[in-house]
């Protein structure tokens, strides 16, 4: 009897993207590579990903650079993939980075260890006292639109379309990686101006409480999540970032082991997306 024949799956990524301190095309061909040991592979630029999908069993959003990039694109691929009822990896209905980030807002509201965070002047007064602040477009990605004020203030108009957080004097920020709820592993950076220059952080079980709450709030079934935080001078952890889109998950800063232990995972997960 012939083979039954693999599962397709459409790739999403960009492979010239630059981003500072990271090499999204070396994470992106290798696992690929690994990948295709089970499943039939295409890689297609993010701006391509509406046009193609429908000839694939999945699709899977990787490395594909910040959606402000190609917003109209984006949309476009999101609007398909639902009228098609594409198997889409990470699936479209993350409550993280995926949707913006109004989830800091939300989550700080509900009494979550978040950066404090607020999008309207009149909760401008919620925040700490700090030796300054941040501003960003609650739609921003890799610090695009980000800007450093003494005080805390919004453009006229700006309610709800830009957050204001203080600066917050901490340790070192740490990601934790998972796969579907699956912790995979954690890295850090001792040296905070140093952002990406990360080493492999021992996570102890109160930093997974942490961690796991987040994913568990995102309430997504399948797909890659990296949980980024920082640690206080008081030594607690605060959420900075949930990302749920496209996650750079700096595999090249982790032992074999633990690098091939995650793509095992991956291909596990995908296969169960795929049912």
């Amino acid at each position: 009897m012939p083979a039954a024949p693999r599962p397709s799956v459409l790739f999403v990524t960009d492979l010239a993207y630059e981003a500072r301190g990271r090499r999204y095309c070396d994470e992106d061909i290798h696992l690929t590579s690994r990948l295709r040991e089970d499943f039939d592979i295409a890689l297609c630029h993010p701006r391509d990903a509406a046009a193609l999908l429908d000839g694939f069993d999945a699709v899977v959003v990787r490395n594909s650079g910040p959606v402000l990039h190609y917003q109209e694109e984006y949309d476009a691929f999101r609007a398909r993939a639902r009228e098609v009822g594409a198997r889409v990896y990470n699936p479209l209905t993350g409550r993280g980075d995926m949707a913006g980030k109004q989830y800091l807002v939300d989550l700080g509201r509900a009494g979550y260890p978040v950066i404090p965070t607020v999008d309207r002047v009149a909760d401008l007064g919620l925040l700490p006292e700090s030796e300054g602040y941040v501003v960003k477009p609650k739609l921003g990605a890799d610090s695009a639109g980000l800007r450093f004020v003494r005080t805390p203030a919004l453009p006229p108009g700006a309610d709800g379309t830009q957050l204001v957080q203080p600066r917050i004097d901490f340790r070192y920020e740490v990601s934790f990686y998972f796969v579907d709820h699956d912790f995979q592993y954690a890295l850090y950076a001792p040296h905070p101006e140093r952002r990406w220059v990360l080493e492999p952080y021992e996570a102890i079980a109160a930093d997974l409480e942490f961690a796991r709450s987040f994913v568990e709030w995102n309430t997504l079934d399948h797909g890659i999540q990296r949980v980024d935080a920082c640690r206080t001078a008081e030594g607690a952890l605060l959420l900075v970032e949930l990302e749920d889109l496209n996650p750079y998950l700096s595999l090249d800063r982790v032992a074999e082991p633990v690098r091939e232990a995650f793509v095992t995972r991956m291909k596990a997960s995908l296969k169960d997306l795929l049912g």
